[in-house]
């Protein structure tokens, strides 16, 4: 059985892309290894064959931070087959006020907050996996 493919958005600059890299992260890592992956979001949309070939044909989730929706459309486009998107923006609408950091350090709440939207990827990879 092939690993989900977790892809995070790149997001520099904000808050929002450090929210999705460190979730992916916690899911790859720590939370379900054995049955996810992450692939690096920079090789997809340069066309790198190694990165492509990652995703071509795989069950994927997406991790964006804003509404461009660069990882979706770069995964779907490099023929990933995108079965979930999450976007950090949504995930801080359940938060509101709460201050989560900056581009470059999460704040104390921002990593509870990481650890509830990491859960939630989580448990679409748990999910999928048993579908396939």
């Amino acid at each position: 059985m092939s690993k989900v493919k977790v892809v995070a958005c790149s997001g520099i600059g904000k808050v929002f892309g450090l929210m999705t890299r460190e979730a992916v992260l916690e899911v790859t890592n720590h939370l379900v290894p054995d049955k996810a992956e992450t692939v690096c979001l920079a090789h997809v949309v340069t066309g790198d064959k190694a990165g492509s070939e990652k995703v071509k044909g795989c069950t994927c989730i997406t991790v964006d931070g804003c509404p461009a929706l660069c990882s979706a459309k770069s995964v779907e486009n490099a023929g990933g087959i995108v079965k979930a998107s999450f976007r950090s923006v949504d995930e801080m609408r359940n938060h509101r006020g709460v201050n989560a950091g900056t581009a470059t350090a999460l704040t104390e709440d921002g990593w509870q907050i990481i650890d509830e939207f990491a859960e939630k990827i989580a448990a679409k990879v748990n999910e999928l996996a048993e579908e396939e």
